[in-house]
């Protein structure tokens, strides 16, 4: 790698709003992962009850999918640095609840919902501003080796997470909670010492809280053909693709391993996705964006269904790893593609239904899954999975030959917003 091609991969990180950036959203997401794991592991204590642990999922992801508009809205009206404040402000005053609740010994199930759900609305409202503002915190010209960072330090923190939250959660559950708040403190300092950004005007003749002006960015990705392509692909790959959520019934009746390898086997797809973003830091994608998109669409197609046919534990775990690597290409194509070709006046907006879309897509995938698994047995339901992500991929280069033929992120400045491209 040449002095040339390092600097470019780090210019990035010499922005400073955007390192703060990158700080906030690192501690914000390993606090949640913290949050998340002790709260599962406190519920079900407390009930002994599975169904229990999918209603505290239910109580953070519904506020965001109710509240996506609104909250996209709110992106594109006011200052975002403080929104993502307010975000953090209220993880942290939930977070220093559990701390005293579980301090006390005064937990109870209703108050672990109650505070999944303030958790959900308080992410509901951050999100939306913290995406539509990381294109402004760095040149133009650097935001996908941005997005590549990024999506690294999520992988590190989504994989290290869990882990840290189950230790400290064993040691004691107030300390687990006390280690989300520190997370979710540190995220403030390091939002509190970005600068304010102002916020795009609006489009002439747009009201300040009619409903056009709310659906806004929703009927930008209808009428966009790249903006619609790139979000659906996503959407109907996960959600046909959700094998992940069938690796213990793998892991215990086909490939007969432990718990042990049975959780190796499980962060096998986020290794892979970390190797890659790390890569895609160094070597960021200049050439034929749109084709290596649905190739590495197709590839997590494959890996799926090689997965769903292995015998073998490290032919399945060099699947899942490749599953990972393939999904992170998509993540960063996307994560680079949307924001560049939303205008900033409408990037609150359009990035808050596209979390939704995304969200929607991990969970119904997991439904889809364990459905599938108990309809067409495990193997049936992740070729089956497989084979639609692959049916997909190639309808959708089909229908959307403008993504298809995208050759680079620079021709997105020549798109005129709210039309289609190309």
């Amino acid at each position: 790698m040449t002095a040339n091609t390092r600097g470019s991969s780090l210019a990035a990180l010499r922005a400073r709003d955007f390192s703060l950036y990158l700080g906030a959203s690192f501690l914000s997401t390993i606090a949640l992962q913290v949050q998340a794991t002790a709260l599962a592991w406190h519920i079900y204590e407390i009930t002994r009850d599975p169904f229990q642990l999918g209603l505290v999922g239910l109580a953070e992801f519904l506020p965001a999918a109710l509240l996506a508009l609104p909250a996209g809205h709110m992106a594109d009206r006011l200052d975002r640095r403080r929104l993502i404040l307010i975000g953090f402000a209220a993880e942290l005053v939930a977070a220093l609840t559990l701390v005293s609740l579980a301090t006390t010994d005064r937990i109870t199930e209703l108050a672990i919902l109650s505070i999944a759900l303030c958790f959900g609305v308080a992410r509901a409202v951050a999100t939306p501003a913290a995406r539509a503002m990381m294109p402004s915190l760095m040149p133009r010209e650097h935001f996908a080796s941005a997005v590549a960072w990024s999506s690294t330090s999520w992988q590190v923190a989504t994989i290290a997470g869990p882990g840290l939250g189950g230790l400290l959660y064993w040691i004691d559950p107030a300390m687990a909670y006390g280690g989300a708040a520190i997370g979710f403190a540190g995220a403030s300092l390091c939002a509190f010492l970005m600068r304010s950004r102002a916020v795009a005007a609006p489009p002439k003749g747009e009201g300040e809280g009619n409903l056009a002006a709310i659906l806004a960015g929703l009927v930008l990705i209808v009428r966009n053909r790249l903006l619609l392509g790139t979000i659906s692909l996503d959407l109907f790959a996960v959600l046909f693709s959700g094998a992940t959520a069938l690796i213990p019934v793998f892991a215990q009746d086909i490939l007969h391993v432990g718990a042990d390898a049975g959780g190796l086997l499980r962060s096998a797809q986020g290794a892979g996705a970390t190797l890659t973003a790390l890569l895609l830091t160094q070597v960021p994608l200049q050439r034929h964006v749109g084709r290596r998109l649905f190739m590495a669409v197709g590839v997590f197609g494959i890996a799926v269904i090689v997965f769903g046919l292995s015998r073998d534990y490290w032919l399945s775990f060099a699947a899942l790893l490749v599953l990972g690597a393939a999904d992170m290409v998509s993540v960063y194509i996307r994560g680079t593609l949307v924001p560049l070709a939303t205008p900033d006046a409408l990037r609150g907006r359009v990035t808050a239904v596209e979390s939704v879309f995304i969200g929607a897509s991990n969970e119904l995938g997991m439904f889809v899954a364990g459905t599938g698994g108990a309809l067409l047995g495990p193997v049936g339901a992740v070729l089956v999975g497989g084979s639609m992500t692959l049916l997909v991929t190639l309808s959708w280069a089909g229908l959307f030959p403008v993504l298809r033929n995208l050759d680079r992120f620079t021709e997105l400045d020549r798109k005129q917003p709210g039309q289609p491209p190309g």
